[in-house]
């Protein structure tokens, strides 16, 4: 949706401190930690944009709260395995070879969006070191949440999402639906499956201070099903759906989600599933 389709759409622009206003109606409080999936454009046009936005979420939770975003950098993963679009197979010897190695600090997100690429760089924000599949948060409790991302577990119980989990922390959903809800992506770690698999995985990084390309072994994650999954939890849990502007605004421990998940999936996934 481009600015001027956002801008006809608008009646009355958002800003910083009415946005936390409304964050804080859906049930975002004080001293909280929360895990942020936002779609700034769903919002409406808001007065400072991605800066508003996020300005807006540490008002809501406050100085003693922290707030989490995903900053996938999902380039520094193995060619062989792109899409959204794939390259010739010629290169990837190439990208594999020179491809930069992952820093927190400067490594670009992909496919997030302004909000986390922005928070991303704000100050006192920190990143976890996963090189393809990072965590960043801002607050008392942002390096616990952060620290020792496992390589093997961009969502198992050693990754942010874990660390989320063991601290029960929320989830907010604002204006995108259940299939961008990474915490059920712990619960596919966590559940057991028939077609339950691990596949080989490639990424550029520091090892000792050297760029190598490291291969690593890692869970199968399949998303496909988290939509028909978050239905049903939201109807289990009759999870509140909110509006902000044309936003669908979801807000729920993690946990209940995590747990949920877990026994949705085996009892719905087979030996067909995320082949």
């Amino acid at each position: 949706m481009s600015e001027q389709e956002v801008i006809e759409r608008t009646v009355t622009p958002l800003t910083a401190s009415s946005l936390a206003g409304k964050l804080r109606a859906c049930g975002l409080a004080e001293g909280q930690t929360v895990l942020v999936h936002m779609a700034m454009s769903r919002l409406g046009w808001v007065v400072g944009g991605a800066q508003a936005a996020i300005l807006a979420l540490l008002a809501a939770v406050g100085d003693s709260g922290t707030i989490m975003m995903v900053t996938d950098s999902s380039q520094n993963t193995d060619p062989a395995e792109w899409q959204n679009p794939p390259v010739p197979d010629a290169w990837w010897q190439t990208i594999r070879d020179e491809l930069p190695a992952y820093d927190p600090r400067i490594t670009p997100t992909r496919g997030m969006g302004v909000v986390p690429e922005l928070f991303r760089t704000w100050p006192g924000t920190v990143r976890s070191a996963h090189p393809a599949f990072s965590l960043a948060a801002l607050g008392p409790k942002a390096k616990y949440l952060v620290a020792d991302h496992a390589l093997e577990e961009f969502a198992g119980e050693q990754s942010p999402l874990g660390r989320l989990y063991e601290i029960d922390g929320h989830v907010l959903l604002l204006g995108v639906p259940h299939w961008n809800n990474t915490s059920l992506h712990l619960a596919e770690f966590r559940a057991h499956w028939p077609g339950k698999r691990h596949v080989r995985a490639g990424c550029a990084m520091l090892v000792k201070g050297q760029r190598r390309w490291v291969t690593y072994e890692t869970l199968y994650a399949d998303p496909d099903d988290f939509m028909a999954l978050g239905d049903d939890f939201d109807r289990a849990h009759n999870i509140a759906v909110h509006r902000i502007g044309e936003a669908e605004v979801r807000f729920f421990r993690q946990r209940l989600a995590v747990d949920f998940g877990v026994g949705w999936i085996e009892q719905h996934r087979d030996a067909g599933t995320a082949q």
